[in-house]
């Protein structure tokens, strides 16, 4: 049987600036660990046996109780990589913290692939297994953070050539630090451990500039996946559209795709009172602009396969009383099907430079090869893996959503193996969800209770996927 011991409090958590909600409270989890227990110790499994992911077993209450202990510390992690926040390709402060960590625990450890990404391989103790890899993200974004944390960013930096603050405004931090955690969780119970483990401490994910190639496919072609190769890839996400405690997952497309573009418009600059002896690239532009909508409202099937295109900056001229020589287009193209994202992709460059012709002008369309593709759960690894999520979140909080039109880049790698991807509610119980800042904004809060759901799921997936602590 196991014995429990209440775990204190760390001594500075009356510092805690986000509400932390009492629903998961230490004593609490601990009853259920207690029930966790008992169930196991009624109802064992037999090794090797095939296991359902809902049953109970005796390893699931060990592991509860290691997260609860180390629930302080993960959030210390949490406070300190937010207060640090790295851009894309520069987490080099993040990834040291990462791989000092993984090394000390006794991971095999490779630094620097994909530039300051971080991969982690434990081989378990208990016996042959699968392989299955956990994906964490560490980038940052160029956003300011506002005063009222005492762990708030301060940071600052140049990013498209403008002065502006560093901020994890999309749960970043969160996401290292849980899988912090669950290094520390499952090396301490490597001797239960079947299979392997590998941890993907990932740069980038939230893009780069000038058309970079980054994040999770250059993890993939520096050999991320190799020595050994995974049979499946899981991750979860902060988001503050769910309360607190709830998960979700989606069973397919999870997540549009994403590419971004650019137009160059060429026209012949002239005097702002002579508009007739040049072209002018603005008007031309806004033509395009105009143009492209109607590619999603006219040319695809809104009900199965809708696309979003959006133009986000439009640059020309210096002065007003100068019809310019040349104006640029920015945008991005989402969409959940491939054969709809390539139709699009077409549309834009047939349309950009049919509109252009007409008006005298030229339009030259440029795609980043730094595109992403949807991102698609597994349908039978979500199926299987559902009654633990179900286990974790509790009666009737685990909900199946919608797919959602963000990028996530963790496509890459669900599409070399079968992956599961999952939200974690961050926004406490009375403040609406619909009323909550989302992912990307500076209001962007997450009730740190949350991490300690997110670090449950892991251990129970891993315990679960793998068949540990089945004998």
């Amino acid at each position: 049987m196991l014995r429990l011991i209440r775990v204190a409090a760390a001594p500075w958590s009356c510092l805690r600036a986000e509400a932390i909600a009492p629903a998961l409270s230490r004593r609490g989890l601990l009853a259920a660990v207690c029930a966790c227990c008992a169930a196991g110790v009624l109802a064992p499994v037999a090794a090797g046996a095939q296991i359902a992911s809902g049953a109970v077993r005796p390893l699931h209450g060990r592991l509860d109780v290691a997260a609860a202990a180390i629930e302080a510390r993960m959030i210390a992690w949490r406070r300190d990589i937010h207060q640090s926040p790295e851009l894309g390709n520069q987490e080099v402060r993040t990834a040291a913290l990462v791989a000092t960590h993984l090394r000390r625990l006794g991971y095999d450890v490779r630094e620097q692939v994909a530039v300051t990404g971080v991969v982690g391989t434990l081989r378990g103790d208990g016996g042959d297994g699968p392989v299955l890899a956990l994906r964490a993200d560490m980038d940052a974004l160029p956003v300011t953070e506002p005063a009222g944390l005492p762990f708030a960013s301060r940071v600052r930096t140049i990013w498209a050539g403008e002065e502006t603050g560093v901020m994890h405004a999309c749960g970043h931090d969160c996401h290292t630090a849980i899988l912090l955690a669950v290094a520390e969780v499952l090396a301490a119970h490597r001797a239960e451990l079947r299979g392997t483990v590998k941890l993907l401490f990932q740069p980038a994910e939230e893009g780069l500039p000038n058309f970079e190639v980054g994040g999770a496919r250059r993890m993939l072609d520096e050999g991320a996946f190799e020595n050994p190769r995974p049979d499946a890839v899981m991750a979860l996400h902060m988001v503050p559209f769910r309360r607190l405690g709830e998960i979700t997952y989606t069973v397919g497309t999870t997540n549009a795709s994403g590419d971004e573009f650019r137009i160059a418009v060429q026209g012949r600059q002239t005097h702002a009172a002579f508009p007739w002896s040049g072209v002018d690239p603005i008007v031309v532009g806004a033509q395009i602009v105009t143009a492209l909508q109607t590619i999603a409202s006219r040319e695809v099937n809104v009900v199965r396969s809708p696309v979003v295109i959006s133009v986000g900056s439009f640059r020309a001229g210096n002065r007003s009383n100068i019809i310019p020589n040349r104006a640029e287009l920015t945008g991005t193209l989402r969409a959940f099907d491939d054969a709809a994202r390539i139709m699009a992709q077409r549309r834009v460059k047939e349309i950009a430079e049919g509109v252009a012709a007409s008006m005298n002008a030229t339009a030259e369309v440029v795609w980043s090869p730094a595109g992403i593709p949807s991102n698609a759960n597994d349908p039978a690894l979500a199926g299987r893996m559902a009654p633990t999520l179900a286990r974790i979140a509790g009666p009737g909080k685990l909900v199946p959503s919608s797919r959602g039109m963000a990028l996530e880049d963790f496509s890459y790698f669900s599409r070399v193996v079968p992956g599961l991807f999952f939200n974690i509610g961050v926004t406490p119980a009375g403040v609406d969800p619909a009323t909550a800042a989302p992912n990307h904004s500076p209001l962007f809060k997450v009730d740190e209770a949350a991490l300690l759901v997110g670090l449950r799921a892991m251990l129970h997936l891993v315990a679960d996927y793998t068949g540990s602590g089945s004998a």
